[in-house]
C-alpha cells in the first residue's frame, strides 16, 4: 500500500526529475525508484562493512597461524 507525502525539492532538481522521467513516469515513481534504489546500496554498503569488520578482526590470528605455520616448515630460517 502506497502513503501519500509532500516532499519540498528546489526547481533545478524538479526540472532534472522531469527530464529523467520524461512522458512515461511520474515524478513519484522515479523518486520511489531512485530512493530503493539508494536504500538498497545503503543496506549492502552496510553489510561488506560488517563483513570487513570480521575480516579483519580475525586477520591478525590468521596471519599469526600462517607464519607459526611456515616457521616449522623445512628450510624457514
Amino acid at each position: 500500500m502506497k502513503e501519500k507525502t509532500s516532499i519540498t525539492l528546489s526547481k533545478d532538481v524538479l526540472q532534472q526529475l522531469d527530464r529523467l522521467a520524461g512522458s512515461k513516469a511520474s515524478r513519484s515513481s522515479l523518486i520511489e525508484r531512485i530512493l530503493r534504489c539508494y536504500l538498497r546500496d545503503r543496506r549492502r554498503a552496510a553489510l561488506h562493512a560488517r563483513d570487513l569488520a570480521r575480516i579483519n578482526a580475525s586477520a591478525d590470528q590468521l596471519n599469526a597461524e600462517a607464519e607459526d605455520v611456515l616457521d616449522y616448515q623445512p628450510g624457514a630460517e
